[in-house]
């Protein structure tokens, strides 16, 4: 099955689908999940000629498994929980991991904010754009913090994920669009040959370079 070279190439991918797939129309703005998603949303915002900017989330990994999601937290409180996974970690822990991570989002949005201004998404189509979706916990927290901004549309555009949630997430979003719907999914990563972590830096970078700075 079809494995991405790296997130620029998957972010090409992505971009074929959609133009395959979706009218954006003349007004879209792309907005990646920071960290990874933000590569791939580079590239799909070039393609379209479009404006790029971030939807910020944080995920709640548990303390005892980091990759496995409790919920996330987005911008403006935005925050989206798994009931089943925090009801098995607790209460306090579940709340000193939001405060922490919350924290953590402000932090890491107030850079990018000194580079690139918040764009006004009101009545204009939205394209959400992360490396890929296993749990989806992040992706609902990125369309929940997008409600209070009223965009006209809100299209989730992804490299690859989950069948099974990509499912769900149709229910929540206008429009889901991922060229890549493996029926055996593994972790994101395992769908790439190269998958490092991205550091705010790199995405610092981004915009500093779509900003001629």
């Amino acid at each position: 099955m079809e494995r991405f070279r790296d997130r620029r190439q998957a972010g090409i991918r992505v971009a074929e689908e959609l133009a395959d797939k979706v009218d954006i129309g003349p007004s879209a703005v792309v907005l990646g999940i920071p960290r990874g998603g933000v590569v791939v949303a580079d590239v799909v915002a070039r393609e379209f000629d479009a404006e790029l900017d971030v939807i910020a989330v944080e995920k709640l990994g548990s303390p005892w498994n980091p990759e496995l999601a409790m919920g996330a937290v987005g911008e403006g409180e935005a925050m989206w929980i798994d009931a089943k996974v925090a009801e098995q970690v607790g209460v306090s822990v579940l709340a000193c991991t939001i405060e922490a991570e919350r924290a953590e989002l402000v932090q890491k949005l107030a850079d990018i904010r000194r580079i690139q201004p918040r764009i006004d998404l009101d009545g204009r189509t939205t394209i959400i754009v992360d490396d890929g979706v296993a749990t989806g916990s992040t992706v609902r927290a990125a369309l929940l913090a997008l409600e209070r901004a009223k965009p006209a549309r809100r299209i989730l555009a992804v490299p690859v994920g989950s069948p099974e949630t990509l499912t769900e997430l149709e229910e929540v979003a206008d429009v889901v669009v991922c060229p890549l719907r493996p029926p055996y999914f593994r972790a994101v990563g395992s769908w790439y040959e190269a998958f490092g972590q991205v550091s705010q830096a790199e995405v610092l970078e981004i915009f500093h370079q779509r900003k001629g700075t």
